[in-house]
């Protein structure tokens, strides 16, 4: 397992670690708030987790969708938040021109999924010299990511992830076959289970995305016993009010339970 170190969060190691945040940043303040309510349940609980909020929600089902505050201005914020609390921060790119904006304020560099065999958007966050998480598409099997993986190293960049986010299953559905962890971590990179996008209906609501965020910490309890390296999970303190993805998250006030489950079952695997 190629293991590397982003700040004080390790990848690949022995430990979970979690990537957790709203969907979108709907406002400074809110997106602080969010930063600080998370920090304080992340500290008592004592895991490593990044922050992670997306400025430009570049593919929104409808044109007349809130989007962000953009590259430049969303990552400085991002930015800030990480410098501020002592947490690295991740957010999504979608150009090459993204990668060498958010690089400069943003620790690890996320490919969308309908992104990931962009060789120009790898190439350019390859060499960034950031980490890079690259969510898996989901109109691909999982062994399709050796192609991601070689391209990865082919450009000079061993520190990355793999993400599993869900398969198209039918129209407007998506569903998460467990033994892809196992086959995507094969590849010798950490895999991360993204558990609130993998339980999207992409498009399910008409002119907006719909989900079954009640199942996120279900499937990510399975993930966690499945053997997995890290857990993506969006959070909102207040989810139908969101102003991207609310059926998928999870509610802020349930956040500190689920995590305890998942520390919990991942202690229980260690020998």
């Amino acid at each position: 397992m190629n293991t590397f170190q982003i700040q004080d969060v390790t990848l690949g190691g022995d430990d979970l670690f979690f990537i957790l945040g709203p969907c979108a940043i709907e406002s400074e303040e809110f997106t602080w708030q969010m930063a600080r309510d998370i920090k304080v349940i992340a500290d008592r609980l004592g895991i490593p987790f990044f922050f992670k909020a997306s400025y430009d929600k570049a593919n929104r089902t409808a044109a007349d969708s809130y989007r962000g505050p953009g590259a430049k201005a969303g990552s400085a914020l991002l930015g800030a938040i990480g410098k501020e609390l002592g947490v690295p921060v991740t957010t999504d790119i979608h150009t090459p021109e993204d990668a060498e904006i958010a690089a400069e304020h943003v620790d690890f560099l996320q490919i969308p999924a309908f992104l990931c065999r962009q060789t120009d958007l790898l190439e350019a966050a390859a060499k960034t010299g950031r980490g890079v998480n690259i969510k898996k598409g989901q109109f691909l099997a999982p062994w399709d990511c050796k192609n991601i993986v070689e391209k990865m190293r082919h450009f000079g960049c061993e520190k990355f992830t793999l993400t599993e986010r869900g398969t198209t299953f039918g129209y407007n559905n998506l569903v998460t076959d467990m033994r892809s962890l196992y086959w995507m971590r094969q590849e010798g990179v950490p895999v991360i289970f993204d558990a609130t996008h993998s339980v999207q209906r992409p498009g399910g609501d008409g002119k907006t995305t719909g989900g079954d965020g009640e199942l996120a910490p279900v499937l990510a309890r399975a993930a966690v016993a499945t053997g997995v390296d890290g857990i993506f999970m969006e959070t909102h303190a207040d989810p139908p009010n969101a102003f991207s993805d609310g059926p998928n998250q999870v509610p802020l006030d349930q956040l500190e339970k689920v995590l305890t489950s998942l520390v919990a079952i991942q202690n229980a695997l260690k020998p």
